[in-house]
This record gives structure tokens, C-alpha cells and sequence, in this order.
């Protein structure tokens, strides 16, 4: 089968086409055709060694997201059928309960080989039921993006009618958080650096606006927005750079999701605006898979439209990660298999 690996050694040059046997299930496991893949900030990251031993070792299949058709199932499977379209989870050993190291260290596309292969064979405790609603390219993009803003808004977070979200950019994540807080209800902020965006977020349902190029220092006019009170969410995707702000205007017993290191992964901040203001700054990276068909329930019940901005061939995989690393994209990058 066909499949794109990093090989020989690390780095973007070294991602090739190849060839590997077709895998085969066992007990338990479930052999998936791949359908089509969706790119992430973090397969940037992979092909680097970015995450040092934890990136896996060589040679290994990229990319996190995808969706399949289940072809065949091995003894004992009972979670799904043949027939069955599914999406592979990200932690594959994240079932449910609270992160530990065994949960979160089996994660597709590093350690674990992903997504770019004709077909994969994993446990069937390992994927979900895609929505039927949406097609092959939008179902690709909920493991990562989708799931990461459901459990930084609504598992960790918590988000009720009435509240104010602020959210950062337009990426995947930041769109998937824009429509599952306006699903609770919520008062939602978006900050941006392109106006063009901004008009089609405001389409997409933002109540507010600021377009953070033209106005840097946007923590005062968007603490205006909550009547001085504060935002009750954050979405912090940039990291070094934007977290100072979010601070600024983050209310007292607040709740900063971190996600993105977009600006920067260097902490420098007043921490003090943490302790005194009683601060939650939690740390998101993706989730469980109980959040995961608890979000595909919710999906299904609203028919949440998934935005694909821009769909390659699979053997375009390096010219797909170029326009990902352009930040161009409104919406998720895919891949058609």
C-alpha cells in the first residue's frame, strides 16, 4: 500500500512516498481504508523531531487526523462494523478519565504512525463513529482541531449561556471554538489580523471583533467589550506573545485554556495577574474519547457546518504543509485519499 513516511532521517526533506504491506487486524482491531486526512500546526512540528523522543522513531507515517471505512474486523470486535465509517482518535489509549503519561504517550502521527496510508489497523477501542452528516473531508478534521476546542469549552471548561468568550485567530480550533460557544450560548470574541477574516467570522456568528494588526495592544478594547468585567474564557492560542494580554483582560477566577504557541512557547508574564485574580490557566492537548462522542453527539444534533479551506491529492502532502505553514487558511487543510 501506499503510504507518506519520514525516513532515513528527520526533516521535511526526508518525508517521501513509499510503499508498506497492507496491515491485517487481529483480535480486537479493525482495518480502516483511509478516506482523506486533515493537517494540523502539529505535523509542521513532527517531521522536525520536535517533540524530541516522544516524536517516535524512524520510519513513520505523518499526520494525525483522518477518517476511514472499517473493511474488516478481527475476533471479538463489537464497537463497530464493517461498513462503518470512522475517525481513529488521537491518544489511542485515551479512553476516558484524567491525562496520565500512559494515556497520552500512543498519539497518531508521533509516536504512533498516522494517517498518510491507504489503509490502518488499530483496536477498536481506538475509534468513533464519524457523523453522518458531514462528508469524508469534514469528518477528517474532528479528532484534533474539533476535539481540542470541545475540551478546552465544554469538558475542562465548562461554558454557559450568557458568558464571554474570547477567541483567538481562525484556524481549526479557533472555528470549532467559535461554534460549540455559540452553541452554549455564549457572548463570543474574536480577534484576527486580517479584516477580509474578520467579515467572514462575523458571518460565521462572532458578536465582536478587533483586528489585533491595527490595534496591537487589544486587551483594553476587548475588556471594553465585557463592560470592564472580564472575559469568563479564553481561548489562548499564541502563546508568548498574546498571553500577556489575555492576562489583562482574562476576569478574576477566569478560565485561560492553552493551546497554541503560534508567537512564541517562551513564558514571560506577570504571574502575579494569575495569583491575584485567581487565575485557571489549564492546558489542552486534544482529549479523550468519551469527549470525543460526547462532541459527536452535540454535532449531530445541530448540524455544525466544518469549514475546508483549501483540498489536496495525497501525493501533494508537502505542498499542503507549505500552504499550512503560509497561515493563509480559513478553515482546515485536507487531504483526499
Amino acid at each position: 500500500m501506499r503510504v507518506f513516511q519520514i525516513q532515513d532521517d528527520w526533516g521535511m526533506a526526508n518525508l517521501r512516498m513509499a510503499e508498506r504491506p497492507e496491515p491485517r487486524p487481529g483480535a480486537g482491531q479493525v482495518l480502516l481504508r483511509m478516506r482523506a486526512s486533515s493537517l494540523n500546526y502539529r505535523d509542521l512540528v513532527v517531521p522536525e523531531r520536535g517533540y524530541g523522543s516522544f516524536t517516535g522513531t524512524l520510519p513513520l507515517i505523518p499526520i494525525s487526523d483522518g477518517v476511514g471505512e472499517v473493511v474488516e474486523v478481527g475476533p471479538g470486535v463489537s464497537r463497530v462494523a464493517v461498513g462503518d465509517r470512522v475517525c481513529p482518535t488521537f491518544f489511542q489509549g485515551w479512553i476516558a478519565g484524567e491525562p496520565d503519561l500512559a494515556r497520552m504517550k500512543p498519539s497518531l502521527g508521533g509516536p504512533l504512525d498516522g494517517t498518510m496510508a491507504a489503509f490502518m489497523c488499530l483496536s477498536e477501542e481506538g475509534v468513533v463513529k464519524a457523523p453522518a452528516y458531514l462528508g469524508d473531508l469534514e469528518a477528517a478534521t474532528l479528532p484534533c482541531a474539533a476535539l481540542t476546542a470541545w475540551s478546552a469549552l465544554v469538558t475542562y471548561g465548562a461554558v454557559r449561556a450568557g458568558e464571554h468568550v474570547l477567541i483567538q485567530g481562525s484556524g481549526g480550533v479557533a472555528l470549532f471554538a467559535l461554534a460549540f460557544a455559540k452553541l452554549a450560548g455564549a457572548h463570543v470574541t474574536v480577534i484576527s489580523s486580517s479584516d477580509e477574516k474578520i467579515e467572514r467570522l462575523k458571518t460565521l456568528g462572532a458578536d465582536a471583533t478587533i483586528n489585533y494588526r491595527t490595534i496591537p495592544e487589544w486587551s483594553k478594547p476587548a475588556r471594553e467589550i465585557t463592560d470592564g468585567r472580564g472575559f469568563d474564557h479564553i481561548v489562548e492560542l499564541g502563546g508568548e506573545k498574546t498571553l500577556p494580554q489575555s492576562l489583562r483582560c482574562i476576569r478574576p477566577g477566569g478560565t485561560l485554556s492553552m493551546i497554541g504557541v503560534l508567537s512564541g512557547s517562551s513564558l514571560s508574564t506577570p504571574l502575579g495577574l494569575i495569583i491575584t485574580r485567581q487565575v485557571r490557566l489549564q492546558g489542552i492537548t486534544v482529549g479523550h474519547r468519551d469527549g470525543f462522542e460526547a462532541m459527536v453527539r452535540a454535532l449531530e444534533q445541530h448540524r455544525v457546518p466544518v469549514l475546508v479551506d483549501r483540498v489536496f491529492a495525497f501525493d501533494e502532502l508537502k505542498d499542503a504543509l507549505g500552504y499550512l505553514r503560509s497561515g493563509a487558511q480559513f478553515g482546515k487543510i485536507c487531504i483526499r485519499h
